[in-house]
């Protein structure tokens, strides 16, 4: 099982990748950083991020209550984000952990050069495999 360097290095190894981190939506701190940011500043990324992330995991809309519940342990309603700019795909999973689930996997990848629907795929691999601790 991959631990948080291990499978930021994977996340790297997809076309088109530029940066990817592992931040807690909570705290907005990043777990672990590889590659780029946008902007060029890793813990602004990570803060951001994580805004996005908190707004949808609380959003009774959203993320209604009967699909899961964050800070349980129990399976998140909300599997992932996905922003598109127009240069650039922003894609967050969210981790599923015994303790807590209040961890994801950001991934930034070039929108000439990747292919969203892998990328996905592979995240919610490594989100399956990702080790904490």
């Amino acid at each position: 099982m991959p631990g948080i360097d291990e499978s930021l290095l994977e996340a790297m190894r997809l076309p088109g990748a530029r940066g990817a981190l592992v931040v807690d939506w909570i705290s907005g701190l990043a777990l672990g950083a590889v590659g780029e940011a946008p902007g060029g500043d890793t813990e602004a990324t990570a803060a951001e991020t994580a805004e996005l992330a908190r707004l949808a995991m609380e959003s009774g809309t959203l993320a209604p209550a009967g699909g899961g519940s964050a800070g349980t342990g129990r399976e998140p309603a909300v599997d992932d984000l996905i922003l598109t700019t127009a240069d650039a795909y922003h894609l967050l999973r969210f981790v599923i952990t015994t303790f807590d689930s209040t961890v994801f996997l950001y991934l930034w990848l070039d929108r000439a050069d990747g292919n969203l629907a892998l990328a996905r795929i592979r995240l919610a691999e490594m989100a399956d495999r990702l080790v904490l601790g």
